[in-house]
């Protein structure tokens, strides 16, 4: 069985144990999977500030890695809540960005979590002007720079 199919059985599972009658997909991804819970009680999976969601995809991932420890992580979202907030972050580094090249001047994010900094990464690797780095270390939350690429 596909390791992501095991966490959507997993995520499921543990959903229904908890009394919440849940719709769970798979969603293609370029990692290890995605998987996209649809339910009435969305709000109450997510929580206010996405901490549940959070703590619902760390859960499903120690699941999956306790039996398959090479497993790649799964993304877990809940009503496409993650999807709407990434596309909110990604327009706010851009305009970041914009300042950036109109500027020259380097600007700093808010602090980050690895998943958000690896999105922003991501999203300007093939940018002809912008360049991105985090400091080194083992924070947890990180912030940003975004400065003109030099030629």
């Amino acid at each position: 069985m596909e390791t992501v199919e095991i966490a959507r059985e997993s995520l499921d599972a543990m959903l229904g144990y908890l009394g919440f009658t849940v719709q769970v997909e798979i969603e293609p991804d370029g990692d290890g999977g995605a998987l996209q819970v649809s339910t009435e009680d969305g709000e109450l999976l997510v929580g206010q500030h996405g901490e549940r969601l959070e703590d619902i995809a760390y859960l499903v991932n120690r699941i999956l890695h306790h039996r398959h420890r090479d497993a790649p992580r799964v993304r877990v979202d809940i009503a496409h809540y993650r999807r709407m907030r990434d596309d909110r972050l990604i327009e706010g580094v851009r305009v970041l960005a914009e300042r950036v090249r109109a500027t020259g001047k380097p600007l700093k994010s808010d602090l980050l979590n690895s998943y958000h900094r690896r999105l922003i990464h991501s999203t300007y690797q093939d940018d002809a002007d912008i360049e991105t780095s985090s400091p080194p270390g083992r924070d947890r939350l990180k912030r940003v720079t975004l400065r003109r690429r030099v030629s």
